[in-house]
């Protein structure tokens, strides 16, 4: 039996779409759902249950005073990857909440950010099969050069919706 929640459903219902204007319009979506992750720009390259990839342009809007993407967006797209990886995996009667997270700052970036988080098979039983729990999501932030300025560790909690 395949696994599906409504964030699940939604995604595949856009199957049919090229990559690339599918990454676009799932970033639409969810940046008007969540409307922090949408006014910040981020797109969506990739979302599946074992792989959740967000990236963010080095623009403007999303930089600090040295003109790099300011410390809160890599923070947000690490968050925003790890915690797409929990959705969607987790039914539709829980909710996520992020537990805590760390980001060490390594060195400079240059150019645009990418945050790439994966679960194991172990881990996405683990999620589907427990109530109440809580797990670390594995995360890498690169630079546009492919280095890691940052590195993340981001625990996901989720609890029994209320009724």
């Amino acid at each position: 039996m395949t696994f599906s929640n409504a964030l699940t459903r939604n995604v595949d219902r856009l199957a049919f779409l090229p990559a690339p204007i599918r990454a676009r319009v799932i970033s639409t979506f969810l940046g008007r759902f969540l409307p922090y992750v949408g006014t910040s720009g981020l797109l969506y390259e990739e979302l599946t249950s074992e792989r959740v990839v967000v990236s963010i342009k080095n623009r403007r809007h999303v930089q600090n005073h040295i003109h790099n993407v300011h410390a809160a967006a890599m923070a947000l797209i690490a968050e925003t990857a790890t915690g797409f990886c929990i959705g969607m995996n987790l039914p539709d009667d829980r909710l996520p909440l992020i537990k805590s997270f760390t980001v060490d700052f390594l060195k400079r970036t240059k150019g645009d950010m990418r945050a790439v988080a994966t679960l194991t098979p172990e881990q996405i039983q683990y999620i589907r099969d427990t109530p109440k729990g809580e797990l670390p999501v594995p995360v890498t932030v690169t630079d546009e050069t492919g280095k890691e300025p940052i590195r993340c560790t981001m625990l996901w909690a989720w609890v029994p919706k209320k009724k």
